[in-house]
């Protein structure tokens, strides 16, 4: 759960008005507060966890009606904005201030709404070894969210006002930019209202004309990632890494294709880490010479929305000299096209639920 699409529509600006025309425009406002709990993932958490969260949710929607193919491919779904206002009730935690782009999804005649956001939010009091030694969920100020709200919802019931409830996921982490990172996720109730702000204005669904099936010949993609990490061990330091990634690709049609390929990682916080290992813990036997290079295969999926795609890819490495979290990772993230070949991306690289590092990529797709 805790790195669910470390993805979604981090890029929202990117491409959400990029492909405008002409076309209605219709908005909606929501107003969430919600209340819950903060989920024992890890039992090194369990000192923060003393009282309930409480909070609110406030969002903005653009409904779209299909002027766009992929609009209507993925059943009409809203873009927009979302903040979210966490009070922990915690003094070690202290409070989050997220913002969000979003998708609302639409399923059961549209009664039942899927919120998917992925954005970033401010928090009041991270770890601080003198200060604030005990909160050991987030190093940093700046954390990167996701947030899931399956609701009923129903709008426009009264004058433009509607009400929605249901449930909220909201996850909090820094991608081990900077440790320590054990992270935290909110299950909460929420209930709210909605307002349409162009409720006087009825558009219809526009229904996709017959078109051809997507044909492709397997393409092949190149990509070169890199970012900063640093290990568990807190002060250790952060490091740049590289990885670079060849892989094939097949079109199953116009939604998805599937994946194989290679990464080759070169990730530098694993220098200090062996080096550490073989001075302080002589029983562990690392080698202070250890390789720290590591070698991949991995099979894929991608989503493609728009411009925009959902990638999900699972790996093993080949080639595998010191022993970090096991030989089988996961990489869950976007990517944006800019025209035919070229992508840029921005993708959560985990094991399991352990996340490594958080990726930023560009690549050709030929």
């Amino acid at each position: 759960m805790k790195r669910l699409l470390y993805l979604c529509v981090f890029l929202y600006g990117c491409y959400g008005f990029s492909q405008e025309r002409e076309v209605p425009k219709k908005y909606v406002l929501d107003a969430n507060q919600f209340y819950g709990s903060i989920l024992l993932h890890n039992p090194a958490i369990s000192h923060l966890i003393t009282d309930h969260p409480g909070g609110f949710i406030l969002g903005l929607s653009r409904k779209r009606f299909g002027h766009e193919e992929w609009e209507s491919l993925y059943g009409y779904p809203d873009t927009g904005i979302s903040f979210v206002y966490q009070n922990t009730n915690s003094s070690i935690l202290g409070d989050h201030y997220g913002l969000y782009a979003h998708y609302n999804f639409y399923f059961l005649k549209r009664n039942l709404q899927l919120r998917v956001g992925q954005g970033v939010s401010y928090n009041t009091n991270p770890y601080d070894k003198n200060e604030n030694f005990r909160n050991n969920a987030y190093g940093t100020h700046i954390l990167s969210s996701t947030m899931l709200m399956f609701n009923y919802h129903k709008e426009n019931l009264v004058a433009g006002l509607g009400v929605k409830a249901g449930i909220s996921l909201l996850h909090y982490s820094n991608a081990n930019f900077k440790a320590p990172n054990t992270s935290t996720n909110t299950m909460a109730f929420n209930i709210g209202v909605t307002y349409d702000l162009n409720a006087e204005k009825s558009f219809e669904f526009i229904q996709p004309e017959t078109t051809e099936k997507v044909t492709e010949p397997i393409r092949y993609n190149f990509a070169l990632r890199s970012g900063a990490n640093e290990s568990d061990i807190i002060n250790s330091g952060r490091y740049g890494f590289l990885i670079f990634s060849a892989y094939a690709d097949k079109r199953l049609g116009r939604k998805s294709a599937i994946q194989f390929g290679t990464d080759v990682f070169f990730s530098n916080f694993l220098k200090e880490l062996i080096r550490y290992q073989s001075i302080s813990f002589p029983e562990l036997n690392v080698a202070a010479d250890t390789d720290y290079k590591r070698v991949g295969l991995f099979v894929g999926h991608e989503l493609f929305v728009n411009k925009m795609s959902v990638i999900a890819q699972l790996g093993y490495y080949v080639y595998y000299p010191f022993d970090f979290e096991g030989q089988v990772y996961n990489r869950i993230g976007l990517k944006r096209y800019f025209g035919d070949k070229l992508f840029g991306a921005i993708t959560l690289k985990s094991h399991g639920a352990k996340a490594e590092t958080l990726e930023f990529g560009i690549g050709v797709r030929l």
